[in-house]
């Protein structure tokens, strides 16, 4: 049997986790960055108004994550989206599709009727981070 060394990934530069859990794990090659929602991690406030602010706030959050293993957005392998309402599918693109230009990975999207905090969206992703540095 293989271990894997896990390791935390915290930094101050995305929403402090609001319940039991980390902001990002490193688990061998991989990071899992839990889901983030809306959350300015200056004020610790849901961001308000236009939806794409929204989706901005949230891919920045997981960038910032991933940033702080060391790795960068390229890195990111899957994608799993939870949208309150899948209507905001194209908006979401929109803004989705400016931090993956080229070769986006691999996404799943689904409707959830509720997120935490009431939030419209929340976003997770796992990365591959194995390089001579990890």
């Amino acid at each position: 049997m293989v271990y894997y060394m896990v390791r935390i990934v915290y930094t101050p530069n995305a929403p402090k986790p609001i319940g039991p859990y980390s902001q990002g794990v490193i688990a061998g090659c991989f990071l899992y960055v839990s889901g983030q929602i809306p959350i300015d991690p200056a004020t610790g406030a849901m961001v308000e108004g236009d939806f794409k602010v929204k989706v901005r706030r949230v891919l920045d959050n997981i960038k910032a994550i991933i940033e702080a293993s060391g790795a960068s957005l390229r890195d990111i392998v899957k994608v799993t989206v939870y949208l309150r309402d899948i209507r905001l599918f194209q908006e979401f693109n929109e803004v989705y599709s400016q931090y993956f230009p080229a070769d986006p990975p691999a996404r799943v999207v689904i409707e959830a009727s509720n997120l935490p905090r009431g939030a419209d969206l929340e976003v997770e992703a796992i990365a591959y981070i194995c390089s001579e540095s990890v």
